[in-house]
C-alpha cells in the first residue's frame, strides 16, 4: 500500500467514485413528486448530470481494475469503503442531507476500520 501508484489509484478511484454518486444524485432531482416513471426518466436523461455520473462510472470501472492488479482483492474492497463517508459528506454539503448520529457513529467506524487496513 505504500506505493504512491497505489495511493493515486486509491485517491482518484473514491474521488470519481463520489463523484458519479453524487452526478447521479443531481440528475434524479427536481421532477415533481407526481411525475409518472416515465417523465422522470425522459427528465434524468435530459440532463448533463446523469451523463457526468457514466462517465464517472467508466472511468472508475478502469482504475478500479488497475487498483485490483495492484493490491489484494479484500483490501481493495475495505479501502474502497472510503467512498461511503465521501458520499455521505457530499450530500450533506450539496444536498444538504440530514446526516443522524447512528449514520456518523458507521462512518466514522467504518474509517477507523480503514485505517486499521491501509496500516496493516
Amino acid at each position: 500500500m505504500n506505493s504512491p501508484i497505489v495511493v493515486s489509484l486509491w485517491m482518484l478511484n473514491a474521488l470519481v467514485d463520489t463523484g458519479g454518486q453524487l452526478a447521479f444524485k443531481a440528475a434524479s432531482r427536481e421532477p415533481h413528486d407526481d411525475a409518472s416513471v416515465l417523465e422522470r426518466w425522459r427528465h434524468m436523461l435530459s440532463r448533463p448530470w446523469i451523463w457526468i455520473g457514466v462517465g464517472c462510472f467508466a472511468i472508475e470501472f478502469v482504475l478500479w481494475l488497475a487498483f485490483l492488479s495492484l493490491v489484494p482483492l479484500a483490501v481493495a474492497v475495505m479501502l474502497g469503503m472510503i467512498s461511503i463517508a465521501l458520499v455521505m459528506l457530499g450530500g450533506r454539503i450539496w444536498f444538504r442531507e440530514p446526516v443522524s448520529r447512528g449514520r456518523l457513529a458507521g462512518v466514522v467506524l467504518i474509517l477507523i476500520g480503514i485505517a486499521l487496513v491501509a496500516v496493516s
